[in-house]
């Protein structure tokens, strides 16, 4: 599986009746990582109203999802947040939308404009990068066909995290999840059958 993560983090503010909104967009791999994310940046501005938060970790089919109003009026902040965020096609993503409020009261209709703009103007100036789930496995083959494992490593795009040279060498590395199989023949049909590609995380 492969989709769009953060490259970097990302932080705009959006300025609506008085109001700042400052939009925090960060990678997280993990709930635990988002959630951490999220109490990092309350311990940093926490004279701010609110904290209204989503976060997205994973790609459909496999998401999980939260979000929070963090005390606006139910339904006005969290969930505008979390659409904009599964309106761009993205994952391991976590958004926080801290307000400082300006005197003036926005309304209900006004609160989740402000908010879905807050979290759009964040978007528009997000980079972005491809991430490509990896399995880690290893093998191990003759000298005689290490330029030929070399050639297929450098065909699937395949990070090689470890290489031992003994009898045979051994490698430990990272295939891309939907290269594996096709992987795996190679390897296997360059060595008349005699190499295995085994798995050993997951």
């Amino acid at each position: 599986m492969q989709y769009n993560v953060p490259a970097q983090p990302c932080r705009v503010e959006t300025r609506v009746s008085n109001s700042r909104f400052i939009t925090t967009i960060r990678r997280a791999d993990t709930v635990k990582d988002a959630q951490a994310i999220i109490r990092e940046i309350r311990t940093e501005m926490p004279d701010a109203n609110h904290h209204v938060y989503a976060y997205k970790i994973g790609y459909p089919p496999s998401v999980s999802e939260g979000m929070s109003d963090d005390g606006e009026p139910s339904g006005t902040s969290g969930p505008p947040v979390l659409a904009v965020l599964r309106g761009n096609e993205i994952g391991d993503t976590v958004v926080v939308v801290t307000r400082y409020f300006g005197g003036t009261k926005l309304g209900t209709g006004g609160l989740v404009a402000a908010y879905t703009k807050s979290a759009q103007d964040a978007f528009a100036e997000l980079v972005t990068e491809r991430k490509v789930e990896r399995i880690t496995c290893t093998f191990a083959y003759p000298y005689a066909l290490h330029q030929t494992v070399g050639k297929i490593i450098g065909q699937f795009e395949v990070m090689t995290d470890h290489e031992d040279f003994g009898a045979d060498v051994t490698l430990t590395v990272q295939i891309p999840l939907e290269s594996l199989e096709a992987f795996r023949k190679c390897v296997s049909d360059a060595s008349a059958g005699q190499v295995k590609v085994t798995q050993i995380d997951g």
